[in-house]
């Protein structure tokens, strides 16, 4: 009995998949994937239209989604899921959460057991707390119970820095911590699981039992989607297709790979090599814009 992802790998067909790597002497892995480029732009109608396919199970509890479907109400399942975003004007942190749940799904096949927004009663709630968990197999009886932290920031240093701040505040604090969420965890499985053999498949995983004969192991760890803006200049705009294509890339990949010692100076600072990090570093042009373009349109509050 597993828990199985809700997005497939067609979501990667949208992306170049530039770096896929481990970062030497730590346990973490960097990933950098760059939306599709048409025109000397990224594609984000394309990227919008698939957003608006998956934002659902981002944002409603399996359970909820079945309950809706199971009695076609399926205006009603759309309407309940784009509740829970806040207001697209002051929004500038949801676009992150979705797109790494997506990343989680699939790409590291890590099915979600719980987001922030799934437990909101409104938009208007704060849930303090990580953005998202999944749930990744290893190999058998070996299983990762992974915390999403999303950060956008203009510049990427930023973005990497204030999201390991906050992992280090999330394990560290005395409230709403690691083990806070952990208990929340096991109080919502019912929600995320249809039948009673996976509900205790997913509370064996989460809570393991290390007296069994074949105990399960299960270990903490965190992905990180790190945005940040990259600026063409106006010559660079002028350029050919291919040749802005070239460049953007390299510009993009040199940025992200100048920023690996910076990943490994915030783990030796907050001690935290004993985590498993999966990093996932995403551009933007007109970061700013595109953030709320995107909650604004996947929620057709302005079709």
């Amino acid at each position: 009995m597993e828990l199985e992802t809700s997005i497939s790998d067609n979501f990667l067909k949208l992306f170049s998949k530039e770096i896929e790597c481990d970062i030497k002497d730590t346990n973490s892995k960097l990933n950098l994937h760059v939306l599709k480029i048409e025109n000397n732009q990224f594609c984000y109608s394309e990227l919008i239209e698939n957003l608006r396919n998956h934002f659902i199970s981002f944002s409603l509890s399996r359970k909820e989604i079945a309950d809706f479907v199971k009695d076609k109400r399926y205006g009603e399942l759309y309407e309940r899921a784009a509740s829970k975003f806040r207001d697209y004007n002051v929004n500038e942190g949801e676009a992150g959460e979705l797109l790494l749940f997506c990343f989680l799904e699939a790409h590291l096949k890590a099915p979600k057991i719980l987001t922030k927004l799934e437990i909101k009663l409104s938009s208007k709630d704060y849930a303090k707390g990580s953005d998202g968990i999944h749930l990744l197999k290893v190999s058998d009886k070996n299983y990762q119970l992974i915390f999403g932290e999303s950060k956008l920031e203009q510049k990427l240093t930023t973005s990497i820095s204030h999201a390991f701040n906050s992992i280090h505040d999330f394990i560290t604090r005395s409230k709403n911590n690691i083990k806070d969420e952990i208990g929340l965890i096991n109080s919502q499985l019912g929600k995320e699981a249809f039948d009673e053999d996976l509900y205790q498949f997913l509370k064996s995983v989460i809570v393991p039992s290390a007296n069994e004969v074949n105990p399960i192991t299960k270990n903490n760890a965190f992905a990180i989607f790190a945005g940040f803006e990259i600026k063409p200049t106006d010559a660079e705009k002028k350029l050919s297709n291919d040749k802005f294509l070239e460049l953007i890339k390299k510009k993009i990949k040199d940025e992200v790979e100048g920023k690996i010692d910076h990943i490994k100076k915030k783990l030796d600072e907050y001690k935290l090599h004993n985590y498993t990090f999966y990093v996932y570093v995403f551009p933007f042009m007109q970061m700013s814009k595109t953030r709320k373009d995107i909650i604004k349109k996947i929620t057709l509050a302005e079709k």
